[in-house]
Order: structure tokens, then sequence, then C-alpha cells
């Protein structure tokens, strides 16, 4: 157990989270959403510190990044829990454990040991990944400062719900977020996944603000996020953000307890993709389509191909001091 290193005491034993947007009131003995934060006699710990449900190293495609150190590897890190409940979550075994079990399990590795290990297995970076790095803030933030120091970047893949206070803790110590932008209605965030549309959008404009790459991500579902006017809707925010913020449009496949809807067909994914670049976004990706030509990474000024993508692997490199080898035109990114 840790101390949480944001929360409010108040009075009764009472304790108010700071860590996320839910702003959880938690009363003694109790837990907040994730199921992951405890308050014990008026002091809030995290349940989950050092507490690792998933190492594994990956390509930091799979996150994905495309436009982030391509075709490096990315030691990736997740505890048990989190502030959403999708329907349709790829990890609900481990993300929603303790709602369902009551019970905290994972292997106690400290986050010295985590650097360590990601140094040894020649990763660039380390992502807090998986499920969600808001509930386990305090585990990445101490591994996250200790990475910095080595060397290695850090990487969120988030839902975007941390509080504003979270988000400027983390920032000294992050280079990268990959944040789910699941659809652009309030509706959707509630019925489906447990929380709100407002502070995601608040969160990313934050994101481009402090300096930190940033790369979206929607999972298109059939029939609850894939209308022409919600995508183009998506498109026309991130580009506010800045064309040049990278869009994955991914596929769904049936999980959880979303198994009665379709898998997302490829000729949906490649209409949300022409949305996107329609819409004045540089680098449009589809996702969970293997060989799909949206792997891709397709210069902004020439149109030539400088990244081939397979899967999550790099095969074709046409970049040289970040520019188009047939241009030379700058490729937006960072380590690219």
């Amino acid at each position: 157990m840790k101390e949480a290193l944001l929360y409010e005491k108040l009075d009764d034993k009472k304790v108010k989270c700071l860590v996320c947007n839910h702003n959880c009131l938690i009363n003694e003995a109790k837990r907040g959403i994730c199921a992951v934060r405890e308050n014990r006699d008026g002091v809030l710990y995290s349940l989950v510190y050092g507490k690792a449900i998933a190492l594994h190293v990956d390509p930091i495609e799979k996150k994905p990044f495309f436009n982030f150190h391509p075709g490096s590897r990315a030691f990736s890190l997740a505890t048990i829990g989190c502030n959403f409940s999708c329907l349709n979550c790829q990890n609900a075994e481990i993300s929603q454990f303790p709602k369902h079990k009551g019970e905290i399990a994972g292997e106690e590795v400290l986050p010295e040991e985590i650097v360590s290990k990601a140094i040894k297995q020649d990763c660039s970076s380390i992502s807090y990944t998986y499920t969600e790095p808001t509930v386990f803030f305090e585990y990445a933030y101490d591994t996250a400062r200790i990475a910095r120091t080595k060397g290695l970047k850090n990487t969120f893949v988030t839902n975007g719900f941390m509080s504003s206070k979270c988000l400027e803790m983390i920032a000294p110590y992050l280079d990268a977020a990959n944040v789910d932008l699941k659809s652009f209605t309030e509706q959707f965030y509630k019925k489906f996944c447990g929380g709100r549309l407002n502070p995601v959008l608040d969160n990313l404009k934050q994101l481009k603000k402090l300096g930190i790459w940033v790369e979206v991500t929607t999972l298109i579902i059939p029939t609850l996020n894939d209308s022409s006017e919600e995508l183009k809707k998506i498109a026309e925010f991130i580009v506010s953000l800045g064309p040049e913020t990278p869009w994955h449009v991914t596929a769904f496949y049936p999980a959880y307890k979303m198994t009665d809807l379709p898998g997302t067909s490829p000729e949906l994914l490649h209409k949300a993709r022409k949305i996107g670049i329609d819409a004045g976004l540089l680098y449009v990706y589809s996702g969970n389509i293997p060989g799909d030509e949206g792997e891709n990474t397709y210069c902004s000024k020439c149109g030539k191909l400088v990244i081939r993508r397979f899967g999550f692997k790099v095969i074709e490199y046409n970049i040289e001091n970040s520019c188009c080898n047939f241009c030379n035109n700058k490729i937006d990114g960072v380590g690219i």
C-alpha cells in the first residue's frame, strides 16, 4: 500500500480522491469507483502500488504510437483496476478484476526494478497501459521519474479522464499520451463507459499545451459511434488540437459485455479514415486490420509512403533527419 498523492481529508474520516474527474467521495473502509484506492482510517491509499498485473515488451506501434519513436520497443506496465467500466473492454479480466472480485492481484515489482527490466530488454520507453494509468498514478509517477533519469521515455495509454492536478504532476516526466476519444457524445460516455466526454476533451487540449506528444484513438463500434456526422465532429476536434495530431481509427471486435454487435468492417474504417483526411488531419491510421494501407505513414506534402507497416512491424522507412526522403518535407512526430 502507498498513501495517495492526490486527495483531500474531510470530516468524519471521509476523503475526496482528486486523481481523476470522478472526484470520488470515499467513506472510511470504502473504495473509489476504480476499486483500487481505499480509505483506511481517514487516509487514502493506493492498493496497487508495486503490484504489476502485466509486464510485457511491445512494439511502440502496439500502443498505438505511430509518430513517436517508430520501430522502437516499449516496456509495458499495468496494474488491475480502471476508473471506467467500458462494456466492450478488451482487457476486462484485469481492468474490472477488483470490482468483480473485490481482491487485489499482482506481482510485486517496484519502480526501480521496472526501469531496470526495461533497460535490460533494450526498450526506449516505458508505457503505462492495458488498464488505466491514472488509477495506479503513484506507481506510474515514481517509475516515470526514475525512468527519466535513466534516459527512458514515458508514455500513457489512457482514457484521458485524469484530473488537471494529476496531469500537471506527471507532465514533466510524460513524453507522449495516446488518448481514447471513444465518442463525441455525453450519452455514449455515460451509457457505455461510466464516464463523461468534456473532461477528456479538456485534457486533450491541456496535453497539447503542455508540449506532450498526443495521438488519439477511436474504436469504431458499428451503430454506436460510426455515423459520418459523429466521426466528422471527432476529426474536426482533433484538427483543432493541431492537424499534425495522429488519429487512429480502430476496428472493434465483440468482447466482454458487448458481444451482440458485429465487428467493424474494413469499409467502415476506410470511411472514417477518409473523413479524417478530408477534415484536414495529416496522419490518419486504420487499426486492427493488418496489411491495410491505413497502417502506413505518408508524407503530408508529396503523398509518398515514408513508413510502411504490417501489423505492428515497421518494414520500410523512408525518413532521414525527420524529413521525407522524397521531398525533404518535415514529418511530424518525436524520434522520427
